[in-house]
């Protein structure tokens, strides 16, 4: 792991922030995903997590997932135009004006990488990669370096998730121990832990033997790349602290 950056974190703080500073590498902030959060908010996280530790963020579901009643009940206050322009990253108007308030809670939070997640019903179809591309293309980065995090079909098509990362200028986020290996792009690895056992078991707890096959992928990777590995799971704090002790463990 000799030049590697490792970031072992969480998605969201689990236990006090004080321990997640101390302990870990690094966090995903998530309440960006539901509504956009202050920035005042974002920008004190950023000022009281110590030197060297690495937020990253999630996108506003509104550039992502379409119209979800479920979801859409835990928006702060209701967004402007037509809620049936919003999400599955569609060329309008509604989809870029989300886009930059995530910016912006980006700007604020300083974070390292924004995280794009789609739902499993956006689909490999035509006009979905067209969208999703299009999007890649024109929406401004600010810098930011983006991962898109797919969800279902589109791991029976690793050729498209290559072109993608390719095409996108986009790390691709995956699971190694699903056998869904991440796609890196610009030195850029991204990996989160759902669980094992389905598309997403939050109350799993990672078993010995997995994270140190996890451990390995890690040292197997090449040594000029960043990699976060985030838990994203009810043991997220005690799974990534066992993970940071496996790859600090010269044995092994």
């Amino acid at each position: 792991m000799q030049g590697m950056t490792v970031v072992v974190g969480t998605c969201g703080f689990q236990r006090r922030r004080e321990l997640h500073y101390r302990e870990l590498d690094g966090l995903e902030v998530q309440e960006t995903f539901y509504s956009i959060t202050d920035p005042g908010r974002l920008a004190r996280l950023r000022a009281e997590a110590p030197e060297g530790f690495h937020y990253t963020m999630k996108a506003w579901m509104l550039v992502t997932h379409e119209y979800n009643p479920r979801l859409w009940r835990r928006l702060k206050t209701q967004p402007p135009g037509d809620k049936a322009n919003y999400g599955g990253f569609k060329p309008t108007r509604e989809v870029m004006w989300a886009w930059d308030m995530t910016l912006q809670a980006a700007r604020a939070l300083q974070a390292e990488v924004i995280v794009l997640q789609s739902p499993a019903s956006f689909k490999p179809t035509d006009r979905n990669l067209e969208n999703l591309l299009g999007f890649l293309e024109r929406a401004p980065r600010d810098g930011f370096k983006l991962a898109w995090e797919p969800r279902g079909e589109w791991w029976s098509e690793r050729s498209l998730l290559e072109r993608v990362a390719a095409e996108g200028r986009v790390a691709i986020v995956g699971d190694p121990l699903k056998d869904r290996e991440p796609v890196a792009y610009s030195s850029v690895v991204y990996v989160r832990l759902h669980g094992m056992g389905g598309e997403v078991n939050y109350r799993y707890r990672y078993r010995d033997e997995e994270l140190r096959a996890l451990a390995s992928w890690i040292r197997g990777l090449p040594g000029d790349h960043i990699a976060y590995i985030m838990f994203n799971n009810v043991y997220s704090f005690s799974d990534a602290v066992r993970l940071k002790r496996l790859l600090q463990d010269t044995r092994l």
